[in-house]
């Protein structure tokens, strides 16, 4: 996994530019910390931070077509699973290898198809490619939106990158917030397209941007369709089945140490079970898998069920690994050392965003930290709650008849942060929020003759999976990366997603229970107690210092600049003055918010034009 940059301009000669386009690459130092290059031509300059995972020595970038005169360069972020069948292909019509990274396969593939390259790719990835006989960019990103790829308009064209900072690092691009991008931030409705930033746009997951002397063109290569699912249940199962295996399998493959995160829960412990299964075949029955789990000194004894977390995650993780056969790990974090300004200013700088989940961010972000001392690529289960009905929300009768994104009723507008009462009336982000909803459910494609109840449930999750997991996606990338750690997530293959959102909803629930097709898959290869297990989602602390110690932060935050011009003092208040042992999961996310907006207007300083 990588960083990637650059900008084109069509006024400009921009050979003399490097200062500019190394500034920008060495923003993404984090997200590649192994090597870094630059390459120049008359009217692009591209940049390329790398994290080596296939091919150690031969998958340096800017990655050009020829060494003499290239005719197209390539920088490019991510893993294409499927790039040893396309290198054969592509040896067969003629094209000779130099290297064994997919890197070179996917410059290939591009010389070879053109656009069109997109239709044969199959990963998480986002790269650039400059065509210096055409005199055009070509920007694509992957169907699901693993990885990130952000653009700005300047001058005679624009500047691309991994995440906005390396835009910010170009003369011409400003980080300028204005009420759109508060919008953005604080409906919690997760757009793709626009961002918190103004003029800074992100590619569509399953898009491309092309840029010439004509301007700029988009459009989307890939979307979720709606088809007649014609299998019985039992064909169903099976196909499920097949379909997670092939997509953890295809995952394994890396020149550096692999592990996998196991939460104890179904998701995780089935990509651990079979990535291992598939380490034991390729190494040999001795062969063992790491796996990392993450947990807080005072969990054991403090534990306490919340809206999201029914049980202690350890526990199960630990039986899960036994029953696997991996060699387990808990990361046990001391609940102090999230209040860290340390700490959670690196997480707030990674995100470029003043939105998060606080303590879990930062927990998150010092488990990748663990990690990476031993592991260079981790497995995830992120995506399976999206793919297979696994939220309340799938579940919950008054979700389902509520006019609003589903997830609104669980967060709720007690966590989101507390506007300002006049930037409130300014954004109308009630007003925004229903508009969008609106819009959201037209773009949502059915099947002619449909029940009411399939009709309800194709919308939840063409909404999950175009709008709630995107932000999962954001963090999980964000706070790897920013530890150098990349993490790759089977339940996104395009292919499982495709086929499970045509599932009907009957055969996702057979058993009444989230996640039935799923549950199916685990058969054999899961513990019972974990196969059984309702969902959780990742822990928190509960620890009373913890909440004590986010309470004089808070306090501390909203004596900094501009804080006030967003935060409604008032309203917080009463979440500073409730005792440390009784603060409620929904204050104390306000609270975290009010401290990640001081630390990210401190670090960005942005122009503030509402």
């Amino acid at each position: 996994m990588c960083g990637i940059t650059g900008w084109v301009s069509f006024h400009q000669d921009v050979r003399h530019s490097a200062p500019v386009i190394e500034a920008m690459t060495a923003t993404m130092t984090l997200r590649g910390p192994d090597a870094g290059g630059v390459w120049l031509g008359r009217h692009a300059a591209l940049g390329h931070r790398r994290l080596a995972v296939i091919d150690i020595e031969g998958g340096a970038q800017p990655m050009p077509d020829r060494h003499d005169e290239p005719g197209a360069v390539l920088t490019y972020s991510g893993e294409v699973y499927n790039h040893h069948e396309l290198r054969a292909e592509l040896r067969a019509r003629g094209h000779r290898f130099e290297t064994r990274s997919d890197t070179e396969v996917v410059l290939r593939a591009y010389q070879e198809w053109g656009d069109a390259l997109v239709d044969r790719l199959e990963g998480m990835y986002a790269f650039a490619v400059w065509d210096e006989r055409e005199q055009r960019l070509l920007l694509v990103r992957d169907r699901l939106g693993v990885k990130p790829l952000f653009w700005a308009g300047i001058d005679g064209g624009l500047v691309f990158g991994s995440e906005p900072k390396a835009l910010f690092a170009h003369p011409e691009v400003t980080p300028t917030v204005d009420a759109d991008g508060l919008r953005e931030a604080y409906s919690l409705l997760f757009n793709t397209g626009p961002t918190v930033w103004s003029g800074v746009r992100e590619v569509h997951p399953g898009g491309l941007l092309v840029l010439d002397r004509s301007g700029v063109r988009e459009r989307r290569y890939w979307e979720l369709t709606a088809r007649p699912h014609t299998e019985d249940l039992d064909t169903t199962k099976e196909r499920i089945g097949e379909l997670v295996n092939r997509a953890a399998r295809a995952q394994l493959e890396a020149d550096v140490p692999l592990c996998s995160l196991l939460s104890g829960g179904l998701d995780s412990t089935i990509v651990t079970a079979l990535v291992a299964d598939e380490l034991r075949v390729q190494e040999g029955p001795q062969a063992k898998l790491r796996s990392y789990a993450v947990d807080y000194s005072d969990q054991a004894e403090q534990f306490t069920g919340d809206v999201l977390r029914t049980g202690h995650d350890t526990p199960y993780a630990a039986e899960a690994g036994a029953f696997i056969g991996s060699e387990h790990s808990t990361v046990v974090l001391d609940p102090r050392t999230l209040l860290d300004l340390e700490h959670r200013r690196a997480v707030v700088v990674s995100r470029d965003s003043p939105i998060g989940v606080g303590d879990m961010d930062t927990s998150l972000y010092l488990l990748f930290g663990e990690i990476r001392k031993h592991s260079t690529v981790a497995l995830s289960g992120e995506a399976a709650d999206e793919v297979f009905g696994g939220y309340p929300w799938f579940h919950n009768p008054k979700a389902l008849a509520a006019q609003t994104f589903p997830w609104l009723l669980v967060t709720g507008d007690e966590a989101a942060m507390p506007i300002n009462p006049d930037l409130a009336a300014h954004l109308r982000i009630a007003e925004f929020r229903d508009d969008t909803y609106r819009s959201s459910l037209a773009a949502v494609p059915h099947v002619e003759g449909e029940s009411a109840t399939e009709h309800r449930q194709r919308e939840m999750q063409h909404l999950s999976l175009t709008r709630w997991l995107r932000q999962l996606l954001h963090r999980k990338d964000r706070l790897s990366m920013a530890q150098g750690l990349e993490v790759r997530v089977p339940y996104c293959d395009h292919r499982l997603v495709e086929y499970a959102f045509n599932a009907p909803w009957a055969m996702k629930n057979y058993d009444g229970r989230e996640k039935s097709l799923l549950r199916a898959a685990g058969q054999g290869i899961a513990p019972e107690s974990v196969l059984w297990r309702p969902k959780n989602h990742y822990p928190a602390t509960h620890h009373a210092d913890y909440n004590r110690g986010l309470q004089r932060l808070a306090r501390e935050a909203l004596d900094a600049p501009h804080v006030r011009d967003i935060a409604d003092e008032t309203v917080i208040k009463s979440s500073l003055d409730t005792p440390a042992d009784q603060l409620e999961w929904g204050h104390r996310l306000r609270l975290e918010r009010v401290v990640d907006l001081a630390l990210w207007l401190d670090h960005h300083r942005p122009a503030l034009a509402v």
